[in-house]
C-alpha cells in the first residue's frame, strides 16, 4: 500500500507542475496581441506622416489605412477574448491541463500494470549474484562475436615481410605439429592486426605444448582473444585467463581482464575489490592502470564501499609506497648475502617505525607485512597483521588490502 500512496503522490505533484506552467503566466508579461496592437497603432501615424511628406499618394494611404485597421480588428478580438475568459486560466488551457493529467496518470500506471509486478519484494542478493552467473553462463561466444564484428584493418607489411608470411604460413600448414613456427605465426599475424588468426595460431601453441604451457602461454591466448573481440571477456577467453591464473595467480593482466569479465556480466562489485588490488600493485605505467582509475570510484558505489579515495598516481618506483619494492629486492639480489639482508632489514625497519608512529595506508601494512615475509620473520609478520585488524577492523576494503599482503607473508589464509 506505501507503495501506491508514494506512486500516486509523485503523479499529483507532476500534474501540479505541468498545470502551472501551462496555467500561470507571470504578472509582468504582456499579452501579444497588446504588443500587436501598439504596433498597429504606430503604423497609422507613419501613414499620416509620409502622405504629409509626399512618400505616398491618397490612394496608398486609404488602401494602407483599410489593412492597418483590419489587423487592429483582429488584435483588439484577441485581447478582449483573452480578457474575457479571465486572463490565461480560458476552457483551452483547462483542457490541455486535464488532457496531460491524463496521459500521466494513465501512461504511469499503465506502464506499471505492463512491465511491474505487484506486491514483488526486494531482488535477494544471492539471486542476484544467481542472475550474474547464469548471464555469465549463458553469454555469447568468441566465434559470434568476431562475426558480427567488422573485419578489422590490415597492416600491410613490406613485400619482403609479407613474403616471409606467406611462407611461414604455408609451413605450418604443410606441418601441425612445428611449434617454433606457430609461436612465430601467432606473433607476427598479431603484429599485422590480424587478431583472429593470431588466436588462431596460440591456440595450437598451447596445444602442443600440452602440461608444459605455461602461464605466459594462456595469458596471452587470452589477451588476444579479448582483442579480437573489442574488448569482450567470451568463455572461450576466460578459459584461457583460468588456466593463466591458476599457474600464476598473481598476474595484474590476468586479474585486471577478469574483473573486467566479472563487471560485464553484472558484478561490478567484484570488479571493484579485483582492481582495487591490481591499482595498487602495478606500475604507473602499465597500460591498465588509466582505464581502472577511470572505473573503480564508480565501482566503489556497487561494492558498498562509501567515499573511496582514488590512490594518488604512482611514482616514478612504480607504486608510490613506502618501503622497499619489488625493484629494491631484484636490485639486492646482487649484493652479499650479509649486505642485501641488512639492506633490506633497514628499509622495513623504517616503514616499521613509521607506521608504528604516524600510521599509514592499508597498501603500506600490505608491503610491511609482505616484507617480514620475505625476510623469513614470520613471527613479526603475524604479530603486524594482527596489529593491523586492529587498525582497519571497521574497514573491510582496507582490511583485504593488507590481508593481501598477510597471504604473501603466509600468515593469513
Amino acid at each position: 500500500m506505501l507503495f501506491w500512496i508514494v506512486a500516486a503522490a509523485f503523479a499529483v505533484v507532476c500534474c501540479a507542475l505541468i498545470a502551472l506552467a501551462v496555467l500561470r503566466r507571470p504578472a509582468h508579461e504582456e499579452h501579444p496581441a497588446a504588443y500587436d496592437l501598439r504596433v498597429y497603432r504606430d503604423q497609422l501615424k507613419e501613414v499620416d506622416k509620409d502622405l504629409a511628406r509626399g512618400v505616398i499618394n491618397e490612394g496608398d494611404a486609404v488602401r494602407i489605412r483599410t489593412e492597418v485597421s483590419r489587423r487592429i480588428l483582429t488584435a483588439d478580438a484577441q485581447l478582449q477574448a483573452e480578457n474575457g475568459e479571465g486572463g490565461s486560466d480560458g476552457p483551452a488551457q483547462r483542457a490541455l491541463v486535464a488532457v496531460l493529467a491524463g496521459v500521466v496518470f494513465a501512461g504511469s500506471f499503465g506502464l506499471y500494470w505492463a512491465i511491474g509486478e505487484v506486491g514483488a519484494a526486494d531482488q535477494p542478493l544471492q539471486l542476484r549474484y544467481a542472475d550474474a552467473q547464469s548471464r555469465m553462463e549463458s553469454r555469447t561466444s568468441q566465434a559470434e562475436v568476431e562475426s558480427n564484428l567488422p573485419t578489422p584493418e590490415p597492416i600491410n607489411p613490406d613485400p619482403e615481410f609479407a613474403a616471409l608470411m606467406d611462407k611461414l604460413r604455408a609451413a605450418v600448414k604443410e606441418s601441425a605439429d612445428d611449434l617454433r613456427g606457430y609461436q612465430l605465426l601467432a606473433r607476427n599475424e598479431a603484429s599485422l592486426n590480424n587478431l583472429v588468426a593470431s588466436h588462431q595460431a596460440q591456440a595450437q601453441v598451447i596445444r602442443l605444448k600440452g602440461s608444459d604451457a605455461s602461464a605466459s602461454d594462456y595469458l596471452v591466448y587470452a589477451n588476444t582473444l579479448i582483442s579480437a573481440t573489442n574488448g569482450y571477456v567470451s568463455p572461450e577467453a576466460q578459459a584461457a585467463l583460468e588456466a593463466s591464473l591458476a599457474l600464476e595467480p598473481t598476474s595484474l593482466l590476468g586479474r585486471y581482464y577478469w574483473g573486467l569479465m566479472m563487471m560485464q556480466n553484472g558484478r561490478p562489485d567484484a570488479t571493484f575489490r579485483i582492481w582495487d588490488q591490481v591499482l595498487v600493485q602495478s606500475p604507473p605505467d602499465a597500460p591498465w592502470v588509466a582505464p581502472i582509475r577511470q572505473r573503480i570510484v564508480d565501482l566503489s558505489w556497487f561494492a558498498g564501499v562509501k567515499d573511496y579515495q582514488l590512490p594518488p598516481a604512482a611514482g616514478p618506483h612504480g607504486s608510490g609506497l613506502s618501503g622497499p619494492t619489488a625493484e629494491d629486492m631484484e636490485a639486492a639480489e646482487d649484493m652479499e648475502a650479509g649486505d642485501r639482508q641488512e639492506m633490506i632489514r633497514n628499509m622495513v625497519a623504517q616503514l616499521a617505525e613509521r607506521l608504528a608512529t604516524e600510521g599509514g595506508s592499508p597498501e603500506e601494512w600490505a608491503r610491511l607485512i609482505s616484507a617480514y615475509g620475505v625476510l623469513g620473520d614470520r613471527e613479526r609478520a603475524a604479530l603486524i597483521w594482527e596489529e593491523a585488524q586492529e587498525v582497519f577492523g571497521s574497514n573491510a576494503a582496507a582490511l583485504e588490502t593488507v590481508r593481501e599482503g598477510a597471504r604473501n607473508a603466509g600468515v593469513a589464509p
